[in-house]
């Protein structure tokens, strides 16, 4: 795939600008760190190039100054809410991220549940939290937040929220996604440590909208498809605009916040250090864009996954109505249809010809690869055969897996597993293909290009079963599908 991002250069401009905010203020900075600290896939998806983990080795060089809070929505524990592109509720990602930091050698301080009403299953995780010896602290809500500054700033306020007890200079806040209260965590800690002579100050690392490219530039576009259910919207930063006459792009909640902000800073220092939201940031993204067409093209792919991933939570019965029509006014905005993702029309038509579910798959050179449904396996098991094959140049005619070999697991599945589908899966036949390649050489040489299947665009003419999609999902394709019901796709 065609690079557009330098991750290097990223790195290297990221550190140096965190470091010289950390070195502006006094006794401790509070670094909101928006979007993903680890495992950032939305940015390596529309900045190609960009590494998932790169926030967090730049916080590597920085641990030993460094603490981390998480930060959990109670309303997201009660609902479930799930991290989409790992597909873990965000209460399981807090536990996996606290391994993954202390694996690391950085210090998770403690976590805070926002927004808490009373909420029994975040009563139940603060007890599961509290068992594994993490300390755990409470945020509530706050009325009229965060337009009526009086009541925020108060007793009645902030001042109704825990303070939560830190021992390092450097407080990194972060969370399993958007819209779980990092900044408001943020805001409400430089209160209370007004309040105990501390002096703080605030910073954000914020990623998306990049405040140097257009209003709209798709990769900032693919930011409002990505937090299509929390309303967010790009907007020019009127404060910006106004201390400095030039234009930023920010979002709808750090303009609405941005007057909280600036009266705490002002309640703690006099004045706010801080002209506009955007003075907030640190984001040097923009500028280690090297391909701008690379990034615009990748970005109208992702609203394109976007609106599929909609899609598919329509068709479980979800209300996704105004994301739905969010995204498909992007998607207008952008000029694009589902016919801009190559992958759809060859998945569709070929599922037209040969009246079977079937599903495709681009390669880097642009070719297209189908697979169908057939007797002995279903159409993404197909399709990863076929990709493999092609990969690694063995001709389309070669069984890798004999049929015979199938058949016992056929045999298997519906007999024994009370499986009615005797069709293997992705997984199935994944695991059928590493015990070929035992004896197998040219099964081996298609498994070894597994590997080269991440990041490639597949889309499948029908739903997906559960061990179809994650299995895409652990080799990395970029993978979308129809919401159509595979029985009802069949009668079609």
């Amino acid at each position: 795939m065609r690079k557009g991002f330098d991750n290097d250069k990223y790195v290297k401009l990221q550190s140096e600008h965190i470091r010289e905010r950390i070195a502006s203020f006094g006794d401790k900075l509070y670094l909101e760190f928006g979007g993903k600290l680890y495992d950032d896939y939305h940015a390596s998806r529309v900045l190609p190039g960009f590494a998932p983990d790169s926030k967090l080795n730049m916080l590597m060089q920085l641990k030993d100054q460094a603490e981390i809070i998480i930060v959990i929505n109670a309303g997201d524990i009660e609902k479930n809410k799930v991290r989409e592109d790992l597909d873990i509720t965000y209460d399981r990602d807090v536990l996996r991220l606290k391994e993954v930091f202390t694996e690391r050698g950085l210090y998770v301080g403690s976590v805070v549940i926002t927004q808490y009403t009373g909420q029994k299953a975040a009563d139940l995780f603060r007890e599961r939290l509290g068992a594994a010896g993490i300390p755990v602290y409470t945020h509530y809500i706050i009325e009229n937040y965060p337009s009526n500054v009086p009541l925020v700033i108060s007793e009645d306020g902030f001042g109704k929220n825990d303070y939560i007890e830190t021992s390092r200079p450097l407080v990194v806040v972060t969370a399993p996604g958007p819209g779980s209260g990092k900044m408001a965590t943020c805001l409400s800690q430089l209160y209370h440590e007004n309040r105990r002579g501390i002096r703080a100050g605030y910073a954000k690392f914020e990623t998306f909208p990049i405040w140097n490219l257009p209003l709209s530039h798709p990769v900032n576009l693919a930011y409002e498809a990505a937090t299509a259910d929390l309303n967010d919207v790009n907007m020019i930063d009127p404060f910006h605009l106004e201390a400095y006459g030039t234009t930023a792009v920010n979002y709808n909640r750090d303009v609405e916040i941005f007057p909280v902000l600036r009266s705490v800073f002002e309640a703690i220092y006099g004045n706010c250090p801080y002209k506009s939201p955007t003075d907030m940031g640190v984001n040097m993204a923009g500028f280690c864009i090297e391909d701008d067409e690379v990034c615009r093209e990748a970005a109208r792919q992702e609203i394109l996954r976007r609106y599929y991933q909609t899609l598919v939570k329509r068709a479980e019965g979800k209300d996704v109505e105004n994301e739905l029509y969010r995204i498909e006014l992007l998607m207008k905005n952008t000029k694009i249809t589902v016919n801009d993702r190559a992958v759809v029309p060859a998945a569709l038509e070929a599922a037209r010809e040969r009246g079977v579910p079937a599903a495709a798959m681009e390669l880097p050179d642009g070719k297209i690869i189908t697979g169908k449904t057939g007797e002995l396996l279903g159409a993404c098991a197909a399709l990863l055969l076929n990709a493999i094959k092609e990969l690694a140049g063995i001709d389309d005619g070669v069984h890798l897996i004999s049929p015979a070999a199938i058949q016992p697991i056929q045999h298997l599945k519906t007999a024994y597993l009370g499986s009615k589908n005797p069709r293997l899966h992705s997984d199935e036949v994944l695991t059928a293909l590493s015990a070929s390649a035992a004896a197998n050489p040219t099964a081996m040489l298609a498994m070894e290009q597994l590997p080269r299947l991440k990041g490639y665009p597949a889309h499948a003419s029908v739903l997906l079963s559960s061990a179809d999609y994650k299995t895409f999902r652990r080799l990395g394709i970029d993978l979308t599908y129809e919401p159509v019901p595979e029985q009802r796709a069949e009668q079609d």
